[in-house]
């Protein structure tokens, strides 16, 4: 890319802005343990589905609820995932629709989640006396999952390789002196996580101000801090600016950097929907995912009978880290078809009168080589001028992204670059199917965020 001072991963006209990056993160060792081990079975090579959902759906929530709830119960909690007068799916953060929802409001990953969490299995204070933390440190992932649901309060003594059981009188004056004993309310640290309820995690912050602080960091500034700084710095606010019911009206949605059909597997009903009004898809990950290819809903008989819905219309296997790079070659495409057209690409009414930094920004784009925008990107000129196409002819555009384009050490620029193609061609007189949707993994992420409550 064009040689900036310090990276070529900056967003237009980004070149003087220093990243908030300590260049030695990546030195960082976490606590002994704190990674699960090594899998001790390699991988293994197998034919994919080619098509998401549909009634291997179906069968897999039954299965894993039963097995894990008993019939009555599944039926039972089943039933009030996302209801109205019912919870919260902790599977992700996909809004639930206004107005009248669907029996069964909820995708198979939603259905495994809640499960989990509802199991009958129970981990009781003789299983942890029969297994050391030291050895307990050393089982994978799914085994801890296995062991079911903590049925008691349990505490780890100072030099102890065993969590004892406590009362809860005893753990909750043991939080008291310890919360007491501290020189400031701010030497504390209240962490909240996306396996915490919307309410519990209300209750918590509430509970950290009355104590004098709001050091309360959440697992949403691991996915979305890099979403919430740069769009702010672009737009003014830092969250998605589109509704359920903008998807339907949308002429094209740009997926970059997210899974939907494994993270946010309800959004791929209102990428159906979408499709079936005209709408175009494009893809951008490193991973053609089955969820973008093929989706037979599973709430619909006659999808289950048919082939189902192809969602994506172009896939651009975009190299791991590549995003700006790619990004910076549509808006090229843009810029000299909106050159060849005399001005008629862009919305230069919006961009003279609502932007700033416009001409800066067109000498970033223009100044960046072709065969170093295809080498950064690893997309061929081809399939870059494919999405640029899509991208002109639609005037009303949506860009949804997840932790692929955020995690990253210039995540922020990754944010603002996809933030500036809509900004340029979109029909601002239009009121519904556009904007940005930076996608969460799990309700407690989105709501925590929201709630003024988190420290940088």
């Amino acid at each position: 890319m064009h040689l900036h001072e310090h990276d070529e991963n900056n967003a237009p006209n980004q070149a003087k802005t220093a990243k908030p990056t300590d260049p030695d993160a990546h030195l960082a060792i976490g606590a002994p343990g704190a990674q699960p081990p090594l899998e001790q079975n390699g991988a293994h090579a197998a034919n994919r589905h080619r098509t998401a959902a549909g009634y291997y759906s179906i069968y897999e929530t039954a299965h894993f609820g039963v097995k894990e709830m008993g019939v009555e119960r599944t039926f039972q909690t089943l039933l009030k995932i996302n209801q109205k007068d019912g919870f919260d799916c902790p599977g992700c953060a996909w809004p639930d629709p206004d107005g009248q929802r669907k029996t069964a409001e909820f995708c198979e990953n939603g259905a495994k989640a809640v499960a989990s969490e509802a199991t009958t299995k129970r981990l009781t204070p003789e299983v942890f006396a029969n297994h050391r933390i030291s050895e307990m440190l050393e089982k994978p992932d799914v085994w801890l999952e296995e062991q079911g649901r903590i049925a008691h309060p349990m505490v780890r003594r100072s030099g102890s390789d065993h969590y004892e059981p406590i009362s809860w009188d005893g753990a909750f004056g043991l939080i008291g002196r310890e919360l007491s004993a501290l020189g400031s309310p701010d030497e504390a640290s209240f962490y909240t996580s996306g396996r915490a309820s919307n309410e519990a995690a209300f209750l918590y912050g509430l509970f950290a101000r009355q104590f004098g602080t709001n050091n309360l960091p959440d697992c949403s500034n691991m996915c979305h801090e890099s979403t919430s700084t740069g769009l702010t710095e672009v737009i003014g606010i830092g969250k998605a600016t589109v509704k359920i019911k903008d998807f339907s009206n949308a002429n094209a949605i740009f997926v970059i950097g997210q899974n939907p059909g494994t993270c946010h597997p309800r959004m791929l009903t209102e990428l159906q929907k979408a499709v079936h009004n005209g709408c175009r898809i494009v893809s951008i990950n490193p991973l053609i995912e089955t969820g973008l290819m093929r989706f037979r809903n599973p709430q619909k008989p006659l999808d289950l009978l048919s082939h189902g819905t192809d969602l994506a219309c172009l896939f651009l296997p975009v190299r791991i880290n590549g995003d700006v790079a790619l990004l910076k070659g549509i808006m090229k495409e843009m810029l000299e078809e909106d050159d060849r057209t005399g001005g008629k690409i862009l919305a230069h009414d919006f961009i003279d009168h609502h932007t700033e930094g416009f001409d800066e920004f067109a000498r970033d784009i223009r100044a960046e080589s072709w065969d170093l925008i295809v080498q950064s990107s690893g997309i061929s000129r081809d399939l870059i001028q494919q999405a640029a196409k899509i991208a002109m002819e639609s005037e009303r555009m949506i860009c949804s992204w997840a932790m692929g384009v955020t995690q990253h050490r210039n995540g922020v620029a990754n944010v603002q670059t996809i933030s500036l193609i809509s900004r340029c061609s979109e029909d601002r007189s239009a009121e519904r199917g556009r904007g940005f949707v930076p996608s969460v993994a799990t309700a407690t992420c989105r709501e925590t965020g929201r709630w003024g409550s988190g420290r940088r």
